[in-house]
């Protein structure tokens, strides 16, 4: 089974259909001085206007800012509010070539007014309940043009009509023919009794409407009762599985046959859940289509979560924020599995069989700042696949560094192999990397700053193995204002020191 870290690096090479009801979210915000004269109410003088893609269209943001090519098929009006979405979806990259627009429909608005950096009151506009014959049939065509080009299919049916009887009936049938995963995330599940889900993703008063509507959604939230109302669910609904958001209590996967999987959510201090749902569908989606199992892709949505509460209002997760987080969570057994070289040697070979040029580079990597991120690009275009060795702490103890890091080799390695250039990335014990270039056998060996080839340590060894040696400048030291003169120090080492890029 591919790592999280290589999970999250084929969201690149994904196209993800998204289809249900695009709403825009207006957030108007300003301070409120006194009360108004004609009735008791605040009056707000507006400091601060945001226009964001809401419900299907937040789905459709988080995917491209995973890296996915997306395909949004959703219901607007020709109206100035579609206007306002269509440019706030371009704002994030995503295409709005595939929204059907129907003079018959108006386009769903959510217009928050926060005062003081509290709500006062949300008004919501629009219609996309009766489309004309017209609109239904460009409806339909665009969401059987976006299946058949697709890799992973998101359903976010908020209940505004987007998805009739009829187009759920139509994704059945789609469903029999196009063999892709197929997400539901739905205010209503027991619509999609018969679509045949690979996976349901509501919370956990979603869930529990579905089985019991007389309860209100109401009740406990516990592991065992959330079990119950699970499995209930899957046997009213025919999907694979089903994982029910518990906001911070995270996630509960079930799976018909197998044992429930609780995954704990990250602990924020001050959350902010707007949006968080659709950034745990839309990258538990994309890990499905990469390749992982159900448990691994809900680990992967439950990352995305916890990095979308973190921020305000309706938040996107970016590639590189997910590719950090799943790399710190897997710093352990990333460790262990890439201080063996003879294994990464392994998983090389067929590259090198293809022909594709390995490119290695060695440092410590301590404080990461723009300069090394420029390095290891410039590294990577010598290539095809770039490998970094990162001075364990032991190789650290054994060179000529006066300091040791400030960080740990777990995270320093995982830092680097989140980095979106790097392919793989290893630590090393000896004082040089010697061994591991024998090992590794790159075509390709680069240093940064002023060396030539032949005061290199394990300059002998890149000959043995047939390679180069090729210098790249570094861009020198980061600012690092308010921080003390030991990291200060630390960080010019890296620069200029010869140890590490």
């Amino acid at each position: 089974m591919p790592t999280s870290v290589e999970v999250v690096r084929r969201f690149r090479r994904l196209r993800a259909l998204v289809v249900g009801d695009v709403m825009l979210d207006s957030y108007l915000e300003g301070r409120a001085a006194r009360l108004c004269s004609e009735g008791p109410v605040p009056v707000v003088r507006r400091t601060a206007e945001e226009r964001v893609p809401g419900g299907a269209g937040n789905s459709a943001a988080n995917l491209r800012a995973l890296g996915a090519e997306v395909m949004l098929v959703a219901p607007v009006g020709r109206d100035r509010v579609g206007e306002m979405l269509r440019d706030a979806l371009r704002a994030r990259d995503v295409g709005d070539d595939w929204l059907v627009a129907d003079a018959a429909a108006g386009t769903l608005h959510k217009l928050r007014i926060l005062a003081n950096g509290q709500y006062v009151v949300r008004f919501d506009d629009g219609d996309t309940d009766h489309l004309s014959p017209e609109g239904q049939r460009a409806f339909r065509d665009r969401v059987a043009a976006a299946f058949a080009r697709c890799d992973v299919a998101i359903v976010s049916d908020y209940r505004y009509g987007a998805i009739s009887p009829a187009a759920i009936e139509y994704l059945c049938e789609l469903r029999r023919v196009h063999d892709v995963p197929l997400v539901v995330d739905a205010k209503h599940l027991l619509r999609y009794r018969a679509v045949g889900a690979t996976l349901l993703t509501p919370n956990h008063l979603e869930a529990r409407l579905a089985v019991d509507p007389a309860s209100g959604g109401e009740g406990p939230i516990t592991i065992p009762e959330i079990e119950r109302v699970g499995r209930s669910l899957l046997e009213l609904v025919d999907a694979e599985r089903v994982a029910i958001t518990l906001a911070a209590d995270g996630v509960l996967l079930l799976e018909r046959g197998a044992p429930a999987c609780h995954l704990p959510a990250h602990p924020v201090a001050q959350a902010n859940d707007v949006g968080a749902g659709d950034s745990f569908t839309a990258a538990a989606a994309l890990a499905l289509a990469a390749g992982a199992d159900c448990r691994q892709a809900a680990q992967i949505g439950v990352d995305a979560a916890g990095i979308a509460v973190a921020k305000r209002r309706t938040a996107i997760v970016r590639g590189q924020e997910l590719l950090q987080r799943v790399s710190l969570r897997d710093r352990d057994a990333t460790a262990r599995h890439h201080r063996d070289l003879a294994a990464l040697a392994a998983r090389l070979e067929p590259a090198r069989a293809a022909g594709r040029t390995i490119v290695f580079t060695n440092g410590v990597f301590d404080i990461l700042h723009a300069g090394h991120v420029r390095f290891l690009r410039q590294a990577k275009a010598l290539g095809d696949v770039l490998v970094v060795g990162v001075n364990s702490d032991a190789s650290v103890e054994r060179g000529a560094l006066e300091r040791r890091p400030v960080n740990g080799e777990r995270d320093r390695l995982a830092l680097v192999a989140a980095l979106a250039p790097v392919d793989h990335a290893i630590l090393f014990d000896e004082a040089t990397p010697a061994a591991a270039i024998r090992a590794l056998r790159p075509r390709v060996h680069v240093k940064g700053g002023d060396y030539a080839d032949t005061v290199l340590p394990e300059a002998e060894a890149v000959r043995e193995v047939g390679g180069r040696v090729v210098i790249l400048p570094l861009d020198g030291a980061p600012t690092l204002d308010g921080l003390s003169d030991r990291v200060l120090a630390i960080a010019f080492h890296d620069g200029h020191a010869g140890v590490a890029p």
